[in-house]
């Protein structure tokens, strides 16, 4: 039996990952899920699962430290690594936008002046500005990206939205959509050549127990 090590993203896609995992039968005990364990197995012994940053998903997975992993589109488009992407999940929808005060958002860019952008996208932001010409000084946070402009940190945002309630109700507004985001499933590409009936039975699995519910 071939063993494969999958790592998860802690936080919203967690939960829904392992239950898909649990639908088709890759289950994890009660114990193991309400233990303070970051490595832990499923009931077969295996799959086992890192529970890690999802930032830092793609990089267990692209040094083979993990042969598997499931994170957002988003942290794949930012962290650019390279490994296989075989498997749309179809959970964890959300959206990649550029946001700002509906006074700044009227306005638009002006391609003569610097755009002061506040994101925990850099690299996408950085691509998303320059592919239209505005020059942007980045401002890089870890949370709370929606204060930047409320206080005067930034003219602009680019951000993950789920429903925009956030936005809202600190009154932000869209001003362009950068990417549809979902969960995927990615695979180390050695593991893709060296444990290919081990890691087809598991893109089968998924594939087969991804329904409609979800």
């Amino acid at each position: 039996m071939t063993q494969l090590t999958i790592a998860l993203a802690k936080g919203r896609l967690q939960d829904t990952a392992l239950a898909v995992f649990s639908r088709v039968g890759i289950g994890v005990s009660e114990a193991s899920l309400n233990s303070r364990k970051l490595l832990i197995s499923d009931e077969t012994g295996q799959y086992h699962f890192i529970l890690v940053k999802p930032t830092d998903v793609p990089v267990y997975v692209e040094y083979g430290v993990a042969d598997a992993g499931i994170c957002g589109r988003d942290v794949l488009m930012e962290s650019a690594a390279d490994v296989h992407e075989p498997l749309d999940l179809g959970f964890g929808a959300c959206r990649l936008v550029v946001a700002g005060k509906q006074e700044t958002a009227e306005r638009g860019y002006n391609l003569l002046a610097t755009a002061r952008v506040a994101t925990k996208y850099p690299r996408i932001t950085a691509d998303y500005f320059q592919q239209r010409g505005v020059p942007v000084e980045l401002i890089t946070l870890s949370g709370s990206i929606e204060l930047a402009p409320v206080l005067g940190l930034s003219d602009h945002i680019v951000d993950l939205v789920e429903t925009g309630r956030t936005l809202k109700e600190n009154g932000l507004v869209v001003m362009d959509t950068i990417a549809e985001s979902t969960a995927r499933l990615i695979i180390n590409r050695a593991s893709y050549h060296l444990k290919r009936a081990a890691v087809a039975g598991l893109i089968n699995t998924l594939r087969q127990g991804l329904q409609p519910s979800i």
